[in-house]
């Protein structure tokens, strides 16, 4: 039997290819985008792959459904009350399809969504229990699915208490957890693990979340942790419910000349080096967001308008085009090209640079500055700093209220790297003098 797990680590999504070699037949569960791993492995084990799974209709990434289907011809199958607008072979509860001693069984898990499906796996050779059950985005290692990118947020948690009490808890302690997404993507809370795996059995034992046995108080502690809805989820479920998105975008280096022209036209200038060397020297009016760090591409998509060019500025060519792929990713496609040679065809051409300044977190207290904290609500509300204003970095188009543009601006978060890319925005807003505070943040000011 072949069992192999794909992940997406900027995303924290991850993908399943699942099969039998006897039997020369394959299938991917929640495909990313890029589908050249899946087609490698199948060549690999000399498999071929004739279905596609959709554990549900995705709002964190742009799934490669169409593309594995071009590729391979694969059937599609997703839930018939997702009803999407490609050709696919909609199932329902209980169905079961044979991969040669490889058996999948949909089990309907509403809730994060209302198509949501997870699926059990039977080595039918060696049995007729499953061994693993690909969870989806319903159950996670230490944390369950956030409910509110479908239906109403208390209708959702009332779902997922429900399916998880009549499908997945029900099945042995034994069986494998193989969840769609790892810790850090947004489908989940703030106790999901980076584990790739866990059991039913472990989890019953050692899940705050599944030890709630009562429905109103398990929607109570649902809710309590959710973060603020990401704006482009709705986007990215209208491209994978089709038509089928086969064709990626086509990248173009620019040169500086054109890179001004297109900043001078109202692109957006993304910078994904780390944050020390942006705030050394960027572009006038670029925004940081490193790729350094996973979630490079949400971050983009919760910022990047999609009727607005976005030009990418890397170290070198590579990271022009790795940031591309991440931002086609998440469904950002109006890509204008990348700064061919980096940020140094820019130096080598004495155009204008901006800075940033660095101030170590410990040095904040002695610092006579405005001070901008753009952690989420709930940090805030946990503890900050007596006179602070504060914004969440996401939030940030123009100049927060409160603040003088004329005076300095320190801006802070828990860790110092979501004060980069707020730091970039507020500068790009039209503060004279910006400040990022690095190497700590609030936590550590309040201890």
């Amino acid at each position: 039997m072949i069992f192999r797990q794909i992940t997406h680590d900027d995303l924290g999504c991850a993908s399943y290819l699942v099969g039998d070699e006897k039997a020369g037949v394959a299938a991917v569960v929640d495909p990313r985008f890029e589908v050249e791993d899946y087609l490698e492995l199948a060549r690999y084990m000399g498999v071929r792959i004739e279905h596609v799974f959709e554990t549900h209709n995705h709002a964190d990434h742009v799934s490669g459904h169409g593309r594995l289907a071009a590729a391979t011809g694969a059937t599609i199958h997703i839930h018939r009350d997702a009803a999407p607008g490609y050709d696919h072979e909609p199932f329902g509860h209980g169905d079961q399809w044979e991969l040669g001693g490889l058996r999948i069984r949909a089990l309907h898990t509403p809730g994060h969504r209302p198509e949501h499906t997870a699926f059990a796996l039977i080595d039918a050779r060696r049995g007729d229990e499953p061994w693993a059950v690909l969870t989806g985005d319903t159950l996670f290692v230490n944390d369950v699915a956030r409910p509110d990118l479908a239906v109403e947020k208390s209708e959702g948690a009332r779902g997922i208490f429900r399916s998880l009490r009549s499908q997945l808890l029900t099945l042995p302690d034994h069986v494998e957890i193989w969840p769609g997404h790892l810790g850090g993507s947004m489908c989940g809370g703030p106790g999901m693990d980076m584990k790739i795996s866990s059991t039913i059995g472990f989890e019953k034992a050692h899940s705050a979340k599944l030890a709630i046995d009562d429905e109103d108080r398990f929607v109570e502690a649902a809710l309590a942790g959710l973060g603020p809805q990401p704006p482009n989820f709705h986007a990215i479920v209208d491209l994978n419910r089709g038509p089928l998105l086969t064709d990626g975008v086509e990248l173009l280096p620019l040169a500086p000349r054109q890179v001004e022209h297109q900043r001078a036209a109202g692109a957006l200038v993304v910078d994904v080096r780390t944050d020390q060397q942006f705030d050394d020297a960027h572009i006038p009016g670029a925004i940081a967001i490193p790729m350094l760090y996973a979630g490079f591409g949400s971050r983009l998509a919760w910022l990047a308008d999609r009727e607005q060019d976005v030009v990418l500025i890397g170290r070198d060519d590579e990271d022009g085009r790795q940031a591309g792929r991440l931002a086609v990713a998440v469904g950002i496609r109006r890509l204008a090209g990348f700064l061919h040679g980096g940020m140094t065809s820019w130096r080598q051409e004495k155009r204008p640079v901006a800075r940033i300044e660095r101030l170590p977190v410990d040095e904040l207290p002695g610092l006579d500055s405005q001070v901008l904290d753009v952690r989420e609500r709930s940090e805030w509300d946990a503890g900050h700093l007596d006179g602070s204003v504060h914004t969440p970095w996401h939030d940030i188009d123009e100049l927060p209220s409160g603040l003088d543009p004329e005076r300095p601006i320190a801006v802070v978060c828990a860790s110092g790297q979501r004060a980069a890319v707020a730091a970039s925005l507020v500068a790009r807003a039209g503060a004279r003098r910006v400040i990022h505070v690095v190497d700590g943040g609030v936590p550590s000011l309040l201890e």
